[in-house]
């Protein structure tokens, strides 16, 4: 048990987190990431910047070279993705996140496969939130459009109900409608209580809906603060949003 988290409330705290694919070479060089309870985190910056790496080494798909990490009060660091899933917490990957050849009903069910409760509630609380997915229960997934698959993906996620839930990229490779969509899903998730770390390149919009927000910048954390004091900082709008300052 660590005592990383005596003096805070934090459900998750990253302290000075080294980790790479390849020994020796590091593409997070001293992170440092904190998400409060019921909290909604983005993670933005330039390609290469280390905001997946650091999704993956939060959920057990990497293992740090140096630093800790610590979830509801236990240090996390070195367990494997299926220990920390049963302690509370579910990555969405950005691509391969559903079972194409599953239908939507049986996507859910397999995204629950580990809990030994009746899933017809589960289900039930899915389709009700995601009423588009009700409507395509018996539909194989992958005929889905990518926001469907989006969502569906969540929603496989939410089955477990954790306390914080990991997304990379949701929006990537979607139109601006379904962008729109994915974000308003994503918002009214975090609105139930669910904690949720964002890592997007859409800044703007992650930024917009975010309680609190880190750029991420060859692998640190450059800049934090609330999303919308991030949205408008001069210094963020010329780096990351591709404007003189953001609006």
């Amino acid at each position: 048990m660590s005592d990383s988290l005596t003096d805070s409330s934090a459900l998750l705290e990253v302290k000075n987190v080294h980790a790479g694919y390849i020994k020796d070479v590091d593409i997070l060089q001293g992170v440092n990431f904190r998400v409060e309870r019921g909290e909604l985190v983005t993670v933005i910056g330039p390609n290469g910047a280390g905001k997946s790496t650091l999704a993956k080494a939060i959920f057990g798909l990497l293992t740090p070279h140096t630093g800790s990490i610590t979830f509801n009060g236990e240090n996390i660091g070195g367990l494997k993705s299926n220990q920390i899933v049963e302690k509370g917490m579910c990555y969405v990957p950005q691509i391969a996140n559903v079972f194409p050849s599953l239908n939507v009903e049986e996507n859910l069910e397999m995204g629950a496969f580990v809990r030994n409760v009746p899933l017809k509630p589960l289900k039930d609380k899915i389709f009700h939130m995601f009423p588009r997915l009700g409507d395509r229960r018996n539909q194989r997934a992958g005929t889905l459009s990518g926001g469907e698959r989006q969502m569906l993906a969540m929603g496989k996620a939410l089955m477990l109900e954790p306390s914080l839930l990991l997304l990379d990229e949701p929006s990537a490779a979607l139109s601006p409608i379904l962008v729109t969509q994915v974000f308003e899903q994503i918002k009214q998730i975090n609105q139930t209580g669910t904690a949720i770390v964002l890592v997007e390149q859409n800044a703007r919009k992650a930024l917009e809906m975010a309680s609190r927000g880190y750029v991420l910048e060859s692998g640190r954390d450059a800049i934090s603060g609330p999303g919308l004091q991030l949205l408008n900082d001069p210094k963020v709008g010329e780096l990351y949003l591709g404007a003189g300052k953001a609006h």
